[in-house]
């Protein structure tokens, strides 16, 4: 695969996912399925409500990172600066687009170097772990957390969307001992994350037995990747093919749940379909320790290098306030009693 191919991929799936239908249309996340009970006598104050949460050694203002979306061309690097400036500003984290194309070509650098934007935050590096089956090895995952200066690297299994797309790399087998080794070689943190299908518990035991740091479920219910690489197909076969996995997945809410039974103390990132405040403040009591939102946010940056440039501000003000919210009116002013409340299934 070319390096030219590489950034038109990356150009097409911003637009794809900005302009097009990529939602599952019958898998939802299941936190619908879930509501807190409202206290009338929450017995706080609104004012004193404290969202502030620690994850992996990094003080976060309410419990968000921004999700890995993009880089490698000029337009994903603009998003990407954006993205990084209001992470900054609001005391939240952020991951990074799979860097691979760095390595392929190091003139894209530069889209993904955001530190001089975000000195401060919880940046997380990307590579495929496919790519590990593909040459890739712990020196490559240690430069490109290196390059950008993070302090942990996101590995993404893709293994449907890989075998969807033309270009696709689909060698999984004996991946995971692969990741022991890049686990046990860096000195930051390591987690694993779907891009859209969830974890399954059984996937969870084996990446922790790997040794990994967390876990991002990115459960189904969000973006549906098949859609998007539906959208990309050449040809009819393609087409066709991708689109029968428009509701494939593990559900959100679900895939938390499952991994939280099999493992109570791993650090566990909620994503895929978490639109608000309120869907954070479910996925934590359900078990998840903070939550990572995409869609929305790819969005309102885009808006803001628009036209408007305070959205992306606005949106991320939105989602805390949502949050802060819930958690006042169900009796939880602080995350740790939160993650204590119960929900109902309704």
């Amino acid at each position: 695969m070319t390096n030219l191919q590489t950034g038109v991929r990356k150009d097409e799936h911003i637009r794809i996912n900005l302009e097009e239908d990529v939602s599952f249309d019958q898998v939802t996340t299941g936190l619908e399925r879930y509501r807190f009970i409202h206290q009338a006598l929450p017995e706080c104050d609104f004012a004193d409500v404290d969202a502030t949460t620690h994850f992996l050694n990094h003080r976060l203002t309410f419990p968000l990172l921004i999700a890995s979306m993009t880089g490698g061309t000029q337009q994903a690097g603009n998003i990407n600066h954006m993205l990084a400036e209001v992470a900054q500003t609001v005391g939240i984290g952020m991951g990074l687009g799979s860097m691979r194309a760095v390595l392929e070509d190091p003139q894209t650098l530069a889209t993904f170097q955001v530190r001089r934007y975000a000195p401060d935050i919880l940046l997380l590096a990307n590579l495929g772990a496919v790519q590990l089956n593909y040459g890739y090895g712990p020196d490559e995952c240690r430069r490109v957390v290196d390059l950008v200066e993070a302090d942990g690297l996101f590995l993404h299994l893709n293994p449907l969307q890989e075998a969807l797309q033309p270009e696709g790399n689909t060698r999984f087998t004996g991946l995971v001992r692969r990741i022991e080794v890049v686990c046990r070689a860096l000195d930051v943190p390591v987690i694993v994350k779907e891009v859209g299908w969830g974890l399954s518990a059984q996937v969870a035991r084996m990446l922790i037995e790997a040794g990994v740091t967390a876990l991002d479920v990115a459960g189904a219910g969000g973006t549906s990747w098949s859609q998007v690489e539906m959208y990309r197909g050449q040809n009819t076969v393609q087409r066709e093919v991708a689109a029968a996995f428009r509701n494939w997945g593990i559900p959100t809410a679900q895939a938390i749940r499952d991994i939280r039974q099999v493992a109570p103390d791993i650090p566990l990132i909620a994503s895929g379909g978490l639109r608000t405040g309120v869907d954070i403040a479910k996925a934590l009591a359900l078990g998840a320790d903070v939550a990572t939102m995409a869609a929305g946010l790819l969005q309102a940056a885009v808006e803001s290098l628009a036209a408007a440039p305070h959205a992306l501000y606005e949106r991320i003000e939105i989602i805390c306030r949502q949050l802060t919210t819930a958690m006042f009116v169900a009796g939880a002013p602080t995350i740790a009693r939160l993650k204590q409340t119960p929900l109902v299934i309704v």
